[in-house]
């Protein structure tokens, strides 16, 4: 028969077992054991005379390491959160924070996003009205904060960060009729064509369609093309912010104004405005009385973190490298003030 020597480990004196047991290598690195030979090397111990106690001792060490093992990983488990977090965002991310954004923060902190998409200006008046209650507000304009701020307001916002940037496309639906013509001439003068159904957004409740108003009107200053601002004299082709990449895809749009985010996350073809530069300018706040705190918290980390960027600048945005903070620093909750600087 073969002997198999255990060293016990964390003993104050030289101790072995010797212990004769029928299948070979019963004993595992470490003092590891199988069920089976645990058995067989307890009962030859025991047998043993003097040796019950170092038995027990290798026994105590055994569940001591198990017990050990199993608080690390609770520990690690309970380092990130769980539940919701109620985020209203400006209506051009919501292909970006439906298919990446809340994923990739879900898999970094525990916690989801429960969001609510709409024009900017008009997710502000519902913060206002008690409409929505929300943990975090996301704008495509720093103006639609302006709505929150102040007394007079409900102080639901005291601060504000600037974190993005995305530039004012237009984007085009690939089989429209009019495709091949908007990749050869200048925009302007494919949209008043006959039949060309261009879309934009309400400048009443989204800073994208005061945008595109602006667009317009500038490029037909400079363009001497009366004929332009025909595109915009009509409500007829005003919808909702969330609405439009699917409008277009459709084939209910031959093109629209879309910001760069919205185009690269729907992968939709575009052409620059080329004699205007605009852009969205997106920031981040945490809203006065939010139901979750901590996961407010943690979504604007997880946002201005070196994984948000990436993700933004992947998504057609433009990370500042700093934020911009307006308003009360000194309101910024003491958990964000490291990360907004």
């Amino acid at each position: 028969m073969r002997q198999n020597v255990l060293e016990l480990p964390l003993m104050r004196f030289p101790c072995r077992i010797v212990a004769a047991l029928a299948p070979a290598g019963a004993f595992a690195a470490a003092g590891v054991l199988t069920a089976a030979a645990a058995t067989t090397t307890a009962t030859a111990v025991l047998a043993t005379p003097g040796w019950a106690g170092a038995a027990t001792l290798a026994a105590t060490h055994a569940a001591t390491h198990a017990a050990k093992e199993a608080a690390r990983s609770a520990a690690a488990a309970s380092a990130k959160g769980s539940g919701p977090v109620d985020v209203l965002y400006a209506g051009s991310l919501v292909t970006f924070v439906q298919t990446s954004l809340d994923a990739a923060f879900h898999q970094a902190t525990g916690y989801s996003v429960t969001g609510i998409p709409g024009g900017s200006t008009g997710l502000a008046s519902e913060i206002k009205g008690g409409v929505h209650v929300a943990d975090v507000f996301i704008s495509a304009a720093a103006k639609s904060n302006a709505a929150l701020e102040g007394a007079a307001n409900g102080n639901w916002v005291t601060w504000y960060a600037t974190f993005a940037t995305s530039p004012l496309l237009i984007g085009y639906e690939s089989s429209s009729k009019f495709a091949t013509t908007l990749e050869k001439k200048p925009w302007w003068k494919v949209v008043t064509q006959p039949g060309f159904q261009m879309g934009r957004t309400n400048p009443a409740t989204d800073p994208k369609g005061v945008l595109a108003v602006k667009a317009v009107d500038e490029t037909a200053t400079k363009e001497h093309d009366r004929a332009l601002r025909t595109v915009v004299a009509s409500t007829a082709n005003i919808f909702p912010e969330q609405t439009m990449v699917g409008r277009l895809q459709a084939g209910q749009l031959d093109a629209g104004f879309f910001y760069g985010v919205e185009a690269s996350a729907a992968k939709l073809p575009t052409v620059p405005l080329k004699s205007v530069n605009l852009s969205a300018g997106y920031t981040v706040t945490v809203v006065a009385n939010a139901p979750h705190p901590a996961a407010a918290a943690a979504f604007v980390k997880f946002l201005l973190s070196a994984k948000g960027k990436a993700l933004l600048e992947k998504n057609g945005m433009a990370a500042l490298a700093k934020p911009k903070v307006s308003g009360k620093r000194a309101a910024v909750p003491s958990t964000l003030k490291k990360v907004l600087g």
